[in-house]
This record gives C-alpha cells, sequence and structure tokens, in this order.
C-alpha cells in the first residue's frame, strides 16, 4: 500500500487515470476497466457542473428579474415564464441527485451493471444515459409492467 503518515492518511486518494482527449469506450476491452470508469466519471462531473452552473444562472436572473411589469399582458407571460425556468430548475435538481447516485456507484465499483439482473449495461445506453441502472431489456420490461399497471 502507500506510505502514510497516519491512520486513514490517504486513503481517498486516488491514482489519477490517464485519459486521451480522443477517448470513447469500446466494446473490444474489458468492461469497465479504470479508462472506462474514469471517462463516465468525469462526464457525470462535466454534466452536473453544467447543470449547477445553469441553476446559479437561474437564480440570478429570478432575483434581477423581480421587476414591476405595468402591462398585465406581460405580466402574466413573465409569470408564465418563470414558472417554466422553474420547473425546469426542479427536474434539473432531480437529474443532479441522479448523477450524483451514479457517482456513489462508481466509487462503489456498481457502476455500469443492471440493478435487477446484474449483467453489464451497454457501453451505448451509458454513454447516451450515464445514470443508467438498467439495461435497455430489464428498462423496457419495467416500462411494460409499469403500463400495465397504469391502464388498470
Amino acid at each position: 500500500m502507500e506510505n502514510r503518515s497516519g491512520p486513514d492518511k490517504g486513503s481517498d486518494m486516488k491514482v489519477e487515470v490517464f485519459l486521451p482527449e480522443d477517448y470513447r469506450p469500446a466494446e473490444d476491452e474489458p468492461f469497465m476497466n479504470e479508462r472506462q470508469v474514469e471517462y463516465f466519471r468525469r462526464k457525470l462531473i462535466s454534466w452536473k457542473e453544467d447543470l449547477l452552473a445553469g441553476s446559479r444562472d437561474t437564480v440570478a436572473g429570478l432575483q434581477d428579474g423581480t421587476r414591476n411589469i405595468p402591462d398585465v399582458a406581460d405580466r402574466a407571460s413573465e409569470e408564465t415564464d418563470r414558472a417554466l425556468e422553474l420547473r425546469t430548475r426542479d427536474r434539473q435538481r432531480k437529474l443532479i441527485a441522479k448523477i450524483d447516485a451514479a457517482l456513489r456507484r462508481i466509487e462503489e465499483g456498481e457502476y455500469g451493471y443492471c440493478e435487477d439482473t446484474g449483467e453489464p449495461i451497454s457501453l451505448k445506453r451509458l454513454d447516451a444515459r450515464p445514470i443508467a441502472t438498467l439495461s435497455l431489456e430489464a428498462q423496457e420490461r419495467h416500462e411494460r409492467r409499469e403500463k400495465v399497471h397504469r391502464d388498470d
């Protein structure tokens, strides 16, 4: 192990994984190897940072936007815009929670595996939806069950 200067010193330290700029996970390499894990970790962190930056912009815009608009139609339009923006931000807040959960799965070594079957989730699916917790097949089964119960 590493040379440490005290108990638990450096236990959270990770070795930096080299990842070329043009790296994309490929099916012909071991599933969830260090490079793939690092690729998805960086993708999730970047996505989260973008969402948080958007939230900060919204909060600033809402604080600046509290002005008195005399025209009723203009005021109603602005209120509608604000409500839509807040709804969008709420969805993004929920998305950030899912990103955090995916980052926890990376730390725990569970990322990339279907929570129903334990089978690997396809790299294409993870690249398109890095917060996926189900394989495509398991997701489709889940949606079919949901549709059947919703129709009752």
